[in-house]
């Protein structure tokens, strides 16, 4: 084997073997293999049963060409010189697909080759065991090997790769070279920029975390993607993610590297992916995602290597232009993306696909030891966004459609899980119940059913039945929850109709995150440097708390570069918009917005706490003043009509746009100059007051002493300041904000409020903008 004269980096056993041992269709059928806790205790009962002198995981590399392949063989009998390839599996091993088989022996002789050369061995037995999770059953496949034979796999797996690998160390030294000559893309900074700027670059070249407060409209976007890629080669990163809520976030991100010359019309020294859900990358939603259906699954790795050295030379993968390319290749768009996720430079995506239970790119950061920076847009969002994460639910009804006409052989598992399910029944009192812990009759049961509907779809011939897959979807994730469980999360049940063939209710039952941080640690552990962002990260210790931001935690409070005389803040001193007085209040908070409205007609947007009081509201406008120009937000909107929306602030516009606040009007969009002139917020935006908030309240006071200002206030105030960010967005622009509840004159939530405002009490008068 060469020594490495020029070398092109390191690359994992499955990544090679991925790379040249790969053909045929992309087929995704449902193959039910066991979850990671199962595969790593599968692993471990395999190896337990060896003898005393068995090595387990053990460290191999070899060099080839400039390349160093590394990765651990699972087991190696030093007695019997037989390496072991472990694979844990569901159902007959006997179906289990030729493609993926070949996959795993192609893995296995790479290791075989590297414990030969290590050990100076002519040969070796190498086996591949299939471990059934279900029955403890090992099905052990086995070839001998010349270590002649060996390096001839090797090799040829080496130079399938080499190319590849020069071109990706070719294009490395000129991405850093770009980075390193990369100008700021305006003639100057605005005022704050800089200093976010430079914070961020120190941090992510040190490989540090710096948790940022900016105001909204400074151009946080531009400025922390600036930094970070400055930063990038010093700080030897492979991969930069720049993560965001909405698909707006996106938009920013993309529109800035576009400005930082990144785009298909710049130099593209860098790999730009966007990445999208599956769903909305799907060409074919009618098909299944494999050869005998989709006709871009058909032969997907026979030309997934053209499709990917003609993307990797596009260097801009946005979705458009991503989805264009596969076509042209007659692949899936999806997957081929998922594919450019492992060269690419920039990745922009929604928080899911580095913080969510499984995503690829966390996985491909561990398991390849990847040096990935993470740039957090609107990380005041993650908290509740990983809250959903780490939480999951089932409902009763999708049992009783299943048990009112059971596949062969289910009826028996769904009826032992029906009469576990009345026993939570039993636990019920009155509409919601809060557990501290899930059942374990309850689990023990969901957990023998999963066995059992796992073992159906594996013996089950095509196709597979859609009802009982989708419902072992949704098990399988509960179960993936419950595996984690700590006294972060709490069990919640709730009372549901009675389904048919029962005589009581069964209640859905969700198991809920509370505090998300101790489950993000791993996802902290694995980036380098990191800089989550946001106009409302104030106060700092409940962001670091709740997110689990492991120490040491920098902070970075930006100050405003506008003028208090840019933005005019009221308080209506004698509304109240306490559930209890919303009725009374109804006419003084109409007339307080036609007061403003009539004193300086434009675009306004007003917030409240949900859609009924905005309904509530709406109907006493039009009633007290029917001339006056609206527009609202309603339940459930499409995109369409949230862009519609939006489109309804021009320049030369008036009226109001009701919306509700902490949804999709109250940050991420942009309405600079007179698009928008006021906003009315008619809530302090906290949560309503229920038994499971009262328990989140309850917990947090236990962990951090903080319980109200943690599960109420702090919450609130920031979906506040959030939609009040989105009347000045630069330094010529001119608005009011008028603040409609007297508990804004407290002095606590004062304090949460952005320092630079200057607020006065409301007059019938109005502001004059």
């Amino acid at each position: 084997t060469d020594s490495p004269d020029t070398p092109l980096g390191r690359v994992a056993v499955r990544t090679l073997c991925d790379f040249g041992a790969r053909s045929g269709d992309l087929d995704l059928r449902f193959a039910p293999s066991p979850s990671g806790q199962e595969g790593v205790a599968g692993h471990g009962t395999v190896t337990a049963r060896r003898g005393a002198h068995y090595q387990r995981e053990l460290p191999l590399s070899a060099d080839f060409g400039g390349l160093r392949v590394h990765g651990r063989a699972d087991g190696f009998d030093p007695d019997a010189r037989r390496l072991e390839e472990i694979k844990t599996h569901r159902g007959d091993a006997a179906r289990i697909k030729p493609s993926q088989q070949a996959l795993h022996w192609a893995q296995a002789r790479v290791y075989g080759w590297m414990l030969c050369r290590q050990l100076g061995l002519e040969g070796i037995d190498i086996a591949l065991v299939y471990f059934h999770i279900g029955t403890g059953e090992e099905t052990p496949l086995l070839q001998h090997h010349r270590a002649t034979e060996l390096q001839a796999h090797f090799e040829a797996l080496c130079n399938t790769y080499l190319a590849w690998a020069r071109q990706e160390a070719t294009h490395r030294q000129q991405r850093d070279a770009a980075l390193r000559a990369l100008r700021f893309p305006f003639p100057s900074f605005r005022a704050g920029q800089r200093e976010l700027s430079e914070a961020v670059y120190r941090h992510h070249a040190r490989g540090r975390l710096l948790l940022a407060q900016a105001p909204t409209g400074i151009g946080k976007t531009v400025s922390t993607l600036f930094a970070a890629l400055k930063a990038a080669p010093n700080a030897a990163t492979d991969q930069l993610l720049y993560l965001t809520a909405k698909t707006t976030g996106r938009r920013m991100a993309l529109d800035a590297l576009a400005r930082l010359g990144l785009d298909a019309h710049g130099a593209r020294p860098l790999r730009v992916l966007e990445r999208v859900a599956r769903e909305k990358a799907c060409e074919h939603p009618d098909k299944a995602c494999h050869g005998e259906s989709c006709p871009l699954a058909r032969g997907f790795h026979d030309r997934l290597p053209a499709a990917r050295a003609d993307a990797a030379s596009a260097g801009w993968l946005d979705q458009e232009s991503l989805r264009a390319l596969a076509l042209r290749h007659n692949v899936c768009p999806y997957h081929l993306g998922q594919d450019m996720l492992r060269w690419s430079d920039v990745v922009v995506g929604d928080y899911n696909h580095f913080f969510d239970l499984n995503t690829h790119a966390w996985t491909l950061a561990v398991d390849e030891e990847r040096r990935v920076d993470l740039l957090v847009d609107e990380a005041h969002n993650l908290i509740e966004r990983a809250r959903l994460m780490y939480s999951a639910e089932l409902h009763p009804a999708a049992l009783s459609a299943l048990r009112g006409s059971p596949p062969p052989g289910l009826g028996a598992s769904l009826d032992r899980l029906h009469r576990q399910w009345g026993a939570l029944g039993d636990a019920l009192q009155g509409e919601h119940t809060l557990l501290d812990a899930p059942p374990d009759g309850w689990l023990s049961a969901l957990q023998q059913h999963s066995a059992d509907l796992t073992g159906h779809l594996a013996d089950a011939q095509d196709p597979v039945d859609p009802r009982v897959q989708a419902w072992l979807f949704e098990v399988l994730r509960f179960l993936r929850v419950a595996e984690r469980w700590g006294d972060h999360s709490v069990v919640e049940l709730t009372r549901t109709a009675p389904q048919a063939r029962t005589r009581k209710p069964r209640p859905a039952i969700a198991l809920r995150n509370l505090v998300p941080g101790p489950l993000l640690a791993n996802r902290w552990q694995a980036a380098q440097g990191v800089t989550l962002f946001s106009a409302t990260l104030n106060p700092r210790p409940y962001v670091v708390d709740l997110l689990g931001l492991p120490e040491p935690v920098s902070l970075l409070d930006v100050a405003s570069p506008f003028h208090p005389d840019q933005l005019q803040v009221c308080v209506a001193p004698h509304i109240s918009t306490r559930w209890r007085d919303r009725t009374a209040s109804l006419d003084p908070l109409v007339h307080a917005m036609a007061g403003q409205y009539q004193a300086l007609p434009g675009n306004y947007l007003a917030f409240f706490s949900s859609f009924e009081y905005l309904q509530q509201a709406l109907h006493r406008l039009q009633a007290l003043y029917p001339g006056l120009p609206v527009w609202a937000q309603s339940r459930n909107m499409g995109e369409p009509d949230r862009n519609a929306f939006v489109g309804r602030f021009t320049e030369q516009g008036q009226g109001i746009g009701f919306a509700v606040l902490g949804g999709a009007f109250g940050e991420g969009i942009d309405l600079p100059g007179r698009r928008l002139v006021g906003a009315f917020i008619a809530t302090l935006g906290m949560p309503q007051v229920n038994p499971l908030n009262e328990r989140l309240r309850q917990r947090l006071q236990a962990r951090f002493g903080r319980g109200f200002d943690y599960a109420y206030q702090f919450p609130g105030l920031q979906k506040v300041v959030q939609a009040a960010g989105r009347v000045i967005r630069s330094e010529t622009d001119q608005g009011v904000v008028l603040l409609l509840d007297e508990r804004f004159n407290r002095p606590e939530v004062r304090r949460l409020l952005p320092a630079w405002w200057r607020i006065s009490p409301w007059t019938d008068t109005g502001a004059s903008g």
